[in-house]
Protein backbone atom coordinates (compact mmCIF):
# COMPACT_ATOMS: atom_id res chain seq x y z
CA UNK A 1 0.00 0.00 0.00
CA UNK A 2 1.21 3.50 -0.83
CA UNK A 3 2.63 5.52 2.06
CA UNK A 4 2.87 9.18 3.02
CA UNK A 5 4.95 10.92 5.67
CA UNK A 6 4.13 12.13 9.17
CA UNK A 7 7.40 13.72 10.17
CA UNK A 8 9.93 10.90 9.89
CA UNK A 9 7.23 8.21 9.81
CA UNK A 10 6.00 6.59 6.59
CA UNK A 11 2.37 5.57 7.15
CA UNK A 12 0.01 3.67 4.88
CA UNK A 13 -2.76 5.66 3.20
CA UNK A 14 -5.29 3.72 5.26
CA UNK A 15 -4.89 3.38 9.01
CA UNK A 16 -6.85 1.55 11.69
CA UNK A 17 -8.73 3.51 14.32
CA UNK A 18 -8.68 1.46 17.51
CA UNK A 19 -11.46 3.18 19.45
CA UNK A 20 -13.68 0.08 19.05
CA UNK A 21 -11.15 -2.26 20.68
CA UNK A 22 -12.38 -3.54 24.03
CA UNK A 23 -15.57 -1.51 23.70
CA UNK A 24 -17.84 -2.10 20.70
CA UNK A 25 -15.94 -5.27 19.85
CA UNK A 26 -14.65 -8.00 22.13
CA UNK A 27 -11.17 -9.46 22.38
CA UNK A 28 -11.66 -12.12 19.69
CA UNK A 29 -12.98 -9.58 17.17
CA UNK A 30 -10.18 -7.15 18.07
CA UNK A 31 -7.60 -9.82 17.27
CA UNK A 32 -9.39 -10.44 13.95
CA UNK A 33 -9.19 -6.74 13.04
CA UNK A 34 -5.50 -6.47 13.95
CA UNK A 35 -4.61 -9.60 11.96
CA UNK A 36 -6.65 -8.45 8.94
CA UNK A 37 -4.95 -5.05 8.97
CA UNK A 38 -1.50 -6.60 8.95
CA UNK A 39 -2.50 -9.03 6.21
CA UNK A 40 -3.79 -6.09 4.13
CA UNK A 41 -0.47 -4.27 4.44
CA UNK A 42 -1.73 -1.56 6.82
CA UNK A 43 1.05 -0.36 9.12
CA UNK A 44 -0.65 2.46 11.06
CA UNK A 45 -2.73 1.96 14.22
CA UNK A 46 -4.26 4.92 16.03
CA UNK A 47 -5.51 4.58 19.60
CA UNK A 48 -5.75 6.66 22.80
CA UNK A 49 -5.26 5.97 26.48
CA UNK A 50 -8.93 6.69 27.23
CA UNK A 51 -10.42 4.39 24.59
CA UNK A 52 -12.30 1.69 26.52
CA UNK A 53 -10.61 2.99 29.68
CA UNK A 54 -7.18 1.81 28.57
CA UNK A 55 -8.27 -1.54 27.20
CA UNK A 56 -7.81 -0.50 23.57
CA UNK A 57 -4.09 0.04 24.17
CA UNK A 58 -3.83 -3.21 26.12
CA UNK A 59 -5.45 -5.28 23.39
CA UNK A 60 -3.47 -3.61 20.61
CA UNK A 61 -0.22 -4.37 22.43
CA UNK A 62 -1.30 -7.95 23.10
CA UNK A 63 -2.36 -8.80 19.56
CA UNK A 64 0.55 -7.09 17.83
CA UNK A 65 2.92 -9.08 20.02
CA UNK A 66 6.19 -9.82 18.25
CA UNK A 67 4.98 -7.93 15.16
CA UNK A 68 5.10 -4.60 16.99
CA UNK A 69 8.17 -3.34 15.09
CA UNK A 70 6.44 -3.95 11.76
CA UNK A 71 3.92 -1.19 12.51
CA UNK A 72 3.58 2.40 13.65
CA UNK A 73 1.52 3.06 16.77
CA UNK A 74 -0.11 6.41 17.44
CA UNK A 75 -1.74 7.04 20.79
CA UNK A 76 -3.01 10.07 22.68
CA UNK A 77 -3.03 11.62 26.14
CA UNK A 78 -4.98 14.40 27.79
CA UNK A 79 -8.61 13.33 27.99
CA UNK A 80 -9.72 12.08 31.37
CA UNK A 81 -8.91 8.48 32.21
CA UNK A 82 -10.33 7.26 35.50
CA UNK A 83 -7.60 6.44 37.98
CA UNK A 84 -4.93 8.18 35.92
CA UNK A 85 -5.99 11.81 35.45
CA UNK A 86 -6.16 14.24 32.56
CA UNK A 87 -4.59 17.33 31.05
CA UNK A 88 -1.26 18.42 29.60
CA UNK A 89 0.87 19.46 32.56
CA UNK A 90 4.44 18.13 32.22
CA UNK A 91 4.17 15.77 35.18
CA UNK A 92 0.97 14.30 33.76
CA UNK A 93 2.42 13.95 30.26
CA UNK A 94 5.25 11.86 31.67
CA UNK A 95 2.86 9.78 33.79
CA UNK A 96 0.45 9.18 30.90
CA UNK A 97 3.25 8.17 28.54
CA UNK A 98 4.65 5.65 31.02
CA UNK A 99 1.17 4.15 31.48
CA UNK A 100 0.58 3.91 27.71
CA UNK A 101 3.93 2.22 27.20
CA UNK A 102 2.98 -0.39 29.81
CA UNK A 103 -0.44 -1.04 28.30
CA UNK A 104 0.95 -1.23 24.76
CA UNK A 105 3.77 -3.56 25.87
CA UNK A 106 6.34 -1.49 24.02
CA UNK A 107 9.30 0.73 24.87
CA UNK A 108 8.45 3.50 22.41
CA UNK A 109 5.46 5.23 20.83
CA UNK A 110 5.78 6.24 17.19
CA UNK A 111 3.36 9.19 17.31
CA UNK A 112 2.30 10.63 20.68
CA UNK A 113 -0.57 13.06 20.36
CA UNK A 114 -2.07 15.67 22.67
CA UNK A 115 -5.73 14.65 22.48
CA UNK A 116 -7.14 18.14 22.98
CA UNK A 117 -5.89 21.58 24.00
CA UNK A 118 -5.48 22.30 27.70
CA UNK A 119 -6.31 25.97 28.36
CA UNK A 120 -4.81 25.76 31.85
CA UNK A 121 -1.29 24.82 30.70
CA UNK A 122 1.02 26.97 28.54
CA UNK A 123 1.78 25.03 25.38
CA UNK A 124 5.52 25.53 25.84
CA UNK A 125 5.36 23.51 29.09
CA UNK A 126 3.62 20.60 27.38
CA UNK A 127 6.06 20.71 24.48
CA UNK A 128 8.97 20.72 26.92
CA UNK A 129 7.77 17.48 28.49
CA UNK A 130 7.16 15.91 25.08
CA UNK A 131 10.62 16.97 23.93
CA UNK A 132 12.09 15.16 26.95
CA UNK A 133 10.23 11.99 25.94
CA UNK A 134 11.57 12.26 22.38
CA UNK A 135 15.11 12.78 23.61
CA UNK A 136 14.73 9.79 25.94
CA UNK A 137 13.70 7.59 23.00
CA UNK A 138 10.24 6.89 24.43
CA UNK A 139 8.49 8.81 21.64
CA UNK A 140 9.53 9.22 17.99
CA UNK A 141 7.21 12.02 16.85
CA UNK A 142 4.56 14.19 18.49
CA UNK A 143 1.21 15.47 17.24
CA UNK A 144 -1.98 17.12 18.40
CA UNK A 145 -5.72 16.67 17.96
CA UNK A 146 -8.75 18.97 18.00
CA UNK A 147 -6.49 22.04 17.62
CA UNK A 148 -7.62 25.27 15.95
CA UNK A 149 -5.51 27.34 13.54
CA UNK A 150 -4.49 29.67 16.37
CA UNK A 151 -3.52 26.79 18.63
CA UNK A 152 -1.45 25.19 15.86
CA UNK A 153 0.36 28.49 15.34
CA UNK A 154 0.99 28.94 19.05
CA UNK A 155 2.46 25.44 19.30
CA UNK A 156 4.67 26.02 16.27
CA UNK A 157 5.91 29.34 17.65
CA UNK A 158 6.64 27.75 21.04
CA UNK A 159 8.71 25.00 19.41
CA UNK A 160 10.73 27.57 17.47
CA UNK A 161 11.23 29.65 20.62
CA UNK A 162 12.56 26.58 22.41
CA UNK A 163 15.37 26.39 19.89
CA UNK A 164 14.39 23.52 17.67
CA UNK A 165 12.80 21.18 20.19
CA UNK A 166 10.28 18.57 19.14
CA UNK A 167 7.32 20.05 17.26
CA UNK A 168 3.89 18.79 16.40
CA UNK A 169 4.19 17.05 13.04
CA UNK A 170 0.51 16.12 12.76
CA UNK A 171 -2.95 17.45 13.49
CA UNK A 172 -5.86 15.02 13.90
CA UNK A 173 -9.26 16.71 13.53
CA UNK A 174 -12.65 15.63 12.25
CA UNK A 175 -12.91 15.83 8.46
CA UNK A 176 -15.06 14.13 5.85
CA UNK A 177 -17.25 14.82 2.85
CA UNK A 178 -19.98 15.76 5.34
CA UNK A 179 -17.85 17.72 7.80
CA UNK A 180 -15.52 20.21 6.12
CA UNK A 181 -14.62 22.56 8.94
CA UNK A 182 -10.83 22.04 8.50
CA UNK A 183 -11.12 23.81 5.15
CA UNK A 184 -11.78 27.02 7.09
CA UNK A 185 -8.09 27.36 7.89
CA UNK A 186 -6.62 24.28 9.51
CA UNK A 187 -5.73 22.49 6.26
CA UNK A 188 -4.05 25.60 4.86
CA UNK A 189 -2.11 26.10 8.09
CA UNK A 190 -0.93 22.49 8.00
CA UNK A 191 0.24 22.91 4.40
CA UNK A 192 2.03 26.16 5.24
CA UNK A 193 3.81 24.64 8.23
CA UNK A 194 4.55 21.24 6.68
CA UNK A 195 2.33 19.43 9.17
CA UNK A 196 0.49 16.23 8.27
CA UNK A 197 -3.28 16.16 8.64
CA UNK A 198 -5.10 13.07 9.93
CA UNK A 199 -8.90 13.06 9.55
CA UNK A 200 -10.97 11.27 12.17
CA UNK A 201 -14.57 10.17 11.61
CA UNK A 202 -13.77 9.98 7.85
CA UNK A 203 -16.91 7.92 7.29
CA UNK A 204 -19.11 10.14 9.46
CA UNK A 205 -19.88 7.31 11.90
CA UNK A 206 -20.84 5.03 9.00
CA UNK A 207 -23.02 7.50 7.10
CA UNK A 208 -20.54 7.41 4.20
CA UNK A 209 -20.31 3.61 3.97
CA UNK A 210 -23.50 3.21 1.94
CA UNK A 211 -25.35 1.42 4.76
CA UNK A 212 -27.70 4.33 5.36
CA UNK A 213 -29.93 5.45 2.50
CA UNK A 214 -32.92 7.71 2.28
CA UNK A 215 -36.28 6.03 2.82
CA UNK A 216 -34.75 2.97 4.46
CA UNK A 217 -34.54 2.24 8.21
CA UNK A 218 -30.99 2.09 9.58
CA UNK A 219 -29.66 -1.46 9.81
CA UNK A 220 -30.23 -3.09 13.19
CA UNK A 221 -27.29 -3.16 15.56
CA UNK A 222 -25.46 -0.21 13.99
CA UNK A 223 -24.36 2.77 16.07
CA UNK A 224 -26.70 5.09 14.24
CA UNK A 225 -29.64 2.78 14.97
CA UNK A 226 -28.76 2.31 18.64
CA UNK A 227 -27.51 5.65 19.94
CA UNK A 228 -29.05 9.12 19.87
CA UNK A 229 -25.59 10.67 19.57
CA UNK A 230 -25.29 9.10 16.12
CA UNK A 231 -28.96 8.85 15.17
CA UNK A 232 -29.16 12.64 14.92
CA UNK A 233 -26.87 12.43 11.89
CA UNK A 234 -29.76 11.00 9.86
CA UNK A 235 -31.09 14.41 8.83
CA UNK A 236 -32.82 14.95 5.49
CA UNK A 237 -29.92 17.20 4.48
CA UNK A 238 -27.28 14.56 5.21
CA UNK A 239 -29.27 11.80 3.55
CA UNK A 240 -29.80 13.95 0.46
CA UNK A 241 -26.05 14.46 0.28
CA UNK A 242 -25.42 10.73 0.72
CA UNK A 243 -27.78 9.95 -2.17
CA UNK A 244 -26.05 12.50 -4.43
CA UNK A 245 -22.58 11.23 -3.51
CA UNK A 246 -23.58 7.58 -3.93
CA UNK A 247 -25.03 8.33 -7.37
CA UNK A 248 -21.81 10.12 -8.32
CA UNK A 249 -19.66 7.17 -7.22
CA UNK A 250 -21.88 4.52 -8.79
CA UNK A 251 -21.95 6.37 -12.11
CA UNK A 252 -18.18 5.88 -12.20
CA UNK A 253 -18.26 2.21 -11.10
CA UNK A 254 -17.12 2.99 -7.55
CA UNK A 255 -18.74 2.78 -4.14
CA UNK A 256 -19.58 5.55 -1.69
CA UNK A 257 -16.95 4.08 0.65
CA UNK A 258 -14.29 4.40 -2.04
CA UNK A 259 -15.35 7.98 -2.67
CA UNK A 260 -15.12 8.87 1.04
CA UNK A 261 -11.53 7.58 1.30
CA UNK A 262 -10.29 8.78 -2.06
CA UNK A 263 -11.75 12.27 -1.68
CA UNK A 264 -9.82 12.77 1.57
CA UNK A 265 -6.62 11.43 0.02
CA UNK A 266 -7.01 13.81 -2.92
CA UNK A 267 -5.79 16.42 -0.43
CA UNK A 268 -2.01 16.05 -0.35
CA UNK A 269 -1.80 17.29 3.24
CA UNK A 270 -3.79 14.21 4.38
CA UNK A 271 -1.27 11.50 5.27
CA UNK A 272 -3.57 8.64 6.24
CA UNK A 273 -7.29 8.03 6.58
CA UNK A 274 -7.91 6.47 9.98
CA UNK A 275 -11.08 4.40 10.04
CA UNK A 276 -12.41 2.10 12.72
CA UNK A 277 -13.45 -1.45 11.90
CA UNK A 278 -15.44 -4.10 13.71
CA UNK A 279 -14.48 -7.08 11.53
CA UNK A 280 -11.78 -8.34 9.23
CA UNK A 281 -14.12 -7.82 6.29
CA UNK A 282 -14.47 -4.13 7.08
CA UNK A 283 -10.69 -3.83 7.26
CA UNK A 284 -10.32 -5.39 3.82
CA UNK A 285 -12.96 -3.10 2.33
CA UNK A 286 -11.29 -0.04 3.86
CA UNK A 287 -7.85 -1.12 2.68
CA UNK A 288 -9.12 -1.41 -0.88
CA UNK A 289 -10.99 1.90 -0.85
CA UNK A 290 -8.11 4.29 -1.34
CA UNK A 291 -7.17 3.62 -4.95
CA UNK A 292 -9.50 5.95 -6.85
CA UNK A 293 -7.53 8.92 -8.19
CA UNK A 294 -10.04 11.75 -8.39
CA UNK A 295 -9.46 14.40 -11.04
CA UNK A 296 -9.83 18.16 -10.62
CA UNK A 297 -13.11 17.92 -12.53
CA UNK A 298 -14.31 15.19 -10.17
CA UNK A 299 -13.52 17.34 -7.14
CA UNK A 300 -15.30 20.34 -8.63
CA UNK A 301 -18.39 18.26 -9.35
CA UNK A 302 -18.39 16.85 -5.83
CA UNK A 303 -18.18 20.37 -4.43
CA UNK A 304 -21.16 21.41 -6.53
CA UNK A 305 -23.16 18.47 -5.18
CA UNK A 306 -22.45 19.50 -1.59
CA UNK A 307 -22.35 23.27 -1.89
CA UNK A 308 -25.99 23.87 -0.98
CA UNK A 309 -25.73 21.98 2.32
CA UNK A 310 -24.82 23.37 5.73
CA UNK A 311 -22.30 21.90 8.19
CA UNK A 312 -22.95 19.05 10.54
CA UNK A 313 -22.30 18.52 14.22
CA UNK A 314 -18.70 18.74 15.41
CA UNK A 315 -17.44 15.83 17.49
CA UNK A 316 -14.34 15.23 19.54
CA UNK A 317 -12.86 11.77 19.63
Amino acid sequence: MEKRKIGSLAVTLVGIGCNNFGGRIDEKRTEEVVDAALDAGINFFDTADMYADGKSEELLGRYLGSRRREVLIATKFGQELEGQGKGARPEYVRKACAASLRRLKTDYIDLYQQHLPDPDVPIEETLGALDELVKAGKVREIGCSNFSVQQIREAEAASVARGGSARYVSVQNQYSLLHREPEEGVLAECERAGIAFLPFFPLMSGLLTGKYRKGRPPPEGTRIAKFDRYNKLLTDENLDKVEALADFAESRDHTLLELAFSWLLAHSVVSSVIAGATSGGQVRHNAGAAGWKLTADDLEEIDSLLRAGAGTTTSKR
